[in-house]
């Protein structure tokens, strides 16, 4: 399987749970996650190729699709934009936990 093949899974589940949590709760709200994406975007560039220049992680060319920003692989990045559509969208459909609990008991 190649890492656009395991992106396919990861986004796919990400963009359901957005969706869903956008429908539901209408949240969360677009613009913070377009700033959010660009700002993890950048800081994914730069540490990512610094990972990859000093060696501590490598790619299988044969499983890449050969299209780099600067030394990483632009499936690298799918992860980030994943965790943007995905952390946001679980915060909101996932039960609060409800701090007045121990007032009932």
């Amino acid at each position: 399987m190649t890492y656009w093949g395991l992106n396919a899974f990861f986004l796919a589940a990400a963009v359901l749970l957005a969706v869903v949590a956008r429908i539901v709760r209408r949240r969360p709200r677009i613009l913070p996650l377009v700033v959010t994406a660009i700002i993890l975007l950048v800081i994914t560039a730069v540490f990512d190729n610094v990972m990859i220049s000093i060696g501590l992680v490598g790619y299988n060319r044969a499983l890449i699709s050969g299209v780099f920003i600067g030394v990483a692989p632009l499936e690298d990045f799918a992860y980030a934009l994943g965790a943007v559509l995905l952390l946001p969208a679980l915060w909101a459909l996932l039960p609060a936990r409800d701090g007045s609990r121990r007032e009932r008991k």
